[in-house]
């Protein structure tokens, strides 16, 4: 079963139960997933953030924005307008399909994986995670890539509360180390 399929017809009707909500619209749901990759030689090299968007691409299924300096840095060389990383911004069926692959087949092939820590919330229902490298996606091949390089995971909900997303995430079988 999918996971936007699990969703409907198991997670929401036990949330709605054990948050107390009268309305199946007052459950909290997945609005967007946002991975976002940061390449510090991406103004210096212009293959390596070709190289980068790629892999995000094949990743998600969805072509990446480059992301831009808003401001001039000078001790890190950076002047406004620099290339600096690229981003991708799933919603619907999408985010709920990459965060299926995610969670059952990304983070059972990490080694010395020990679950998620349920500390990374930012007090408004949103999630927020790390990955070291690109590799642990199953589209990725260690021939095809330049430099091995780290992305960003945000899961924003409707949740209102940490509580509520952290439930929702539970249900939808993240593997948080309890």
């Amino acid at each position: 079963m999918l996971l936007h399929e699990r969703y409907r017809k198991e997670a929401a009707p036990k949330l709605m139960k054990e948050l107390g909500y009268k309305n199946i619209m007052q459950v909290p749901k997945i609005e967007k997933v946002v991975i976002n990759m940061g390449i510090k030689e991406a103004h210096d090299d212009p293959k390596m953030l070709d190289g980068c968007m790629n892999d995000l691409a094949k990743i998600t299924g969805q072509r990446p924005v480059m992301t831009r300096a808003k401001k001039s840095i000078s001790d890190f060389s950076l002047t406004q307008g620099d290339p600096v990383g690229c981003k991708v911004t799933m919603r619907g069926v999408r985010a709920y399909a990459f965060l299926d692959k995610l969670f059952n087949v990304v983070y059972p092939s990490v080694r010395d994986f020990r679950g998620l820590s349920s500390d990374a919330f930012d007090g408004r229902g949103n999630y927020s995670m790390g990955l070291d490298e690109q590799l642990v996606f199953p589209e990725i091949h260690y021939d095809e890539i330049a430099k091995v390089q780290g992305m960003n995971i945000i899961i924003v909900t409707s949740a209102k509360t940490d509580r509520e997303a952290y439930y929702l995430l539970k249900e939808l079988k993240c593997p948080f180390k309890d």
